[in-house]
């Protein structure tokens, strides 16, 4: 920690600084675009190999990271020893299985599964709960749903929905990736007309293969420590694109290059400031792109009711169609987070508005979306026409097609917009998911 970090944090600084900065609301964002240019250039580089999950690459922007944590003179979350927070992700390929319903064994092709541990072994007495999908039942959405509450259970699916179902059989022979094996379910998908289960017996064995991962992750402790404003971002990416004929390196310079860049940008920013009210989370998450595991784990580390709002920044190298000075939010009717950064900018140069894009379902495709199903106001903040944008999840998304003064800006007006929140005098409602 630098000798002016120590004494701002102490607040043991000039009479006339300190009274400058002595509200929270009324200073105006001061983020260095030497900052901004050096590292999105830096984690962007073709030498970054894209940032894949599981490469060299994204390794390599760990270590950067974790560097510029240390520079900034961010604590340590407790508990940690470093800036990584270390989990494993773990693959489950089915390997055999034998399922048997009211006396009879099911053909191989009429069932499918996503097992939650290396081996399963159900009976009836079991109790196993069965869920029956009829004929006019939606199958899509409560496939949808049993997926994503981690449930365990016996699905009998009717026989009018072969077609569904044998999409969704291909699909999930690939490898199931879960981050807990402990609370990780087990769902098994029957084709059948029959809507009960009098007897059964399942029998499943799944290899399974650990793979570190790592959030970066510090933090700036406020006066109240059970209250956390998390500014996060994810820092990978899709990795070398195999088959393409020249450039094959999807550098990722505006998804998510950007938002990480202004996680760090806005770390230096309250680093330089006194102790804020409200304690500061700054992370960025890994493998968002391949199924949000990086804050599926950060959410099971703390307690989501002491979360007081998520910015979650994606995709903000681009002007908005609004201009230059404005920033869309996600989810924006779902709480009041819209509403208290509209009415902190109110009267500058910013401003904020709703998500343009509601068909694209965005609030629920970036890693806020995990921690809004706990109740947490978490909004992605972003500035990119997605409709139109022909470098997103492309090779071309360099740092050459971004403008690095709107990237600037945009970090400027998060903070001017987080200011209220920061000091404890707005408090966003909660995030009520009905799916």
């Amino acid at each position: 920690m630098t000798l002016f970090n120590l004494l701002t944090r102490t607040g043991l600084v000039l009479s006339s600084l300190s009274l400058a900065l002595s509200s929270c609301t009324s200073y105006d964002a001061e983020i260095s675009r030497e900052t901004v240019e050096r590292v999105i250039t830096t984690l962007a580089a073709d030498d970054m190999e894209g940032r894949g999950t599981f490469t060299p690459g994204i390794e390599k922007a760990a270590v950067f990271l974790e560097g510029e944590f240390e520079r900034i003179g961010l604590d340590r979350f407790t508990g940690l020893d470093s800036y990584r927070q270390t989990f494993s992700v773990y693959s489950l390929t089915p390997e055999s299985s034998d399922v048997r319903l009211n006396g009879r064994t099911v053909d191989r092709g009429d069932y499918f599964y996503m097992a939650g541990s290396e081996q399963v072994v159900w009976t009836e007495s079991d109790n196993i709960s069965v869920i029956s999908i009829g004929p006019d039942d939606d199958f899509a959405s409560l496939f949808g749903s049993t997926r994503r509450g981690n449930s365990t259970a016996l699905v009998l699916v009717n026989e009018g929905h072969r077609d569904l179902f044998n999409s969704y059989s291909n699909f999930m022979s690939r490898p199931r990736r879960v981050v807990d094996l402990e609370s990780s379910g087990t769902l098994v998908f029957v084709l059948s007309n029959a809507d009960q289960a009098a007897t059964y017996s399942v029998n499943l064995n799944t290899a399974v293969e650990a793979s570190p991962l790592a959030n970066i992750a510090g933090m700036i402790p406020g006066r109240r420590s059970d209250e956390f404003v998390l500014i996060a971002g994810h820092y990978d990416h899709l990795g070398i694109r195999s088959g393409a004929a020249e450039d094959s390196i999807a550098n990722g310079a505006n998804d998510n290059a950007s938002g990480t860049t202004a996680v760090v940008a806005l770390a230096e920013y309250y680093a330089q400031m006194r102790r804020p009210e409200r304690t500061l989370l700054f992370v960025a998450f890994t493998a968002e792109e391949m199924g949000g595991y990086g804050a599926r784990y950060f959410s099971e580390q703390l307690d989501p009711d002491q979360i007081v709002a998520m910015f979650n920044i994606e995709m903000i190298g681009k002007p908005a169609v609004e201009g230059p000075n404005t920033a869309w939010i996600t989810g924006f009717e779902r709480s009041t987070f819209g509403e208290i950064l509209q009415q902190t900018v109110a009267g500058s140069e910013y401003e904020f508005y709703p998500d343009p894009y509601p068909t694209q379902n965005l609030f629920f495709r970036s890693d806020n979306a995990t921690l809004a199903r706990l109740g947490v106001p978490a909004h992605s903040i972003s500035t990119t026409p997605i409709d139109v944008d022909g470098d997103y999840h492309q090779v071309s998304d360099e740092v050459e097609t971004l403008d690095l003064d709107h990237l600037t800006n945009t970090i400027k007006a998060i903070a001017k917009g987080a200011a209220t929140i920061v000091s404890g005098e707005k408090t966003p409602t909660r995030v009520v998911i009905e799916e």
